[in-house]
């Protein structure tokens, strides 16, 4: 386990927990920085039956390259701040993909 890694990404035997802020009904859907310590992603889509959820794993799913089943949100299903499991994919490589993100 590595020491160094950020309050929102945590590892588990089961994968990497990365937590996030929400803001549903944007322009585009994207990772816009930092909001209490943890990354704020725009959703392009409101908060109704979901929507917003599949949204955020969609857009998760193609920062990180990671096919659908190893995506799972784990927590905030109806909440602002979500929890989600990444599967098959480093620590490291969560931190890297988040940086170039949010200062490009």
């Amino acid at each position: 386990m590595t020491h160094s890694l950020p309050s929102f990404i945590k590892e588990t035997k089961d994968g990497i927990l990365l937590e996030v802020l929400v803001a549903p009904r944007a322009k585009r859907s994207t990772v816009v920085g930092f909001h209490g310590g943890v990354p704020k992603v725009s959703l392009a889509a409101p908060p109704v039956e979901g929507r917003a959820n599949d949204e955020l794993i969609l857009l998760i799913k193609d920062l990180f390259a990671l096919p659908w089943r190893d995506i799972e949100l784990i927590r905030g299903d109806t909440s602002r701040r979500k929890v989600v499991l990444l599967r098959g994919i480093s620590a490291q490589k969560v931190v890297q993909v988040l940086d170039s993100v949010i200062s490009s």
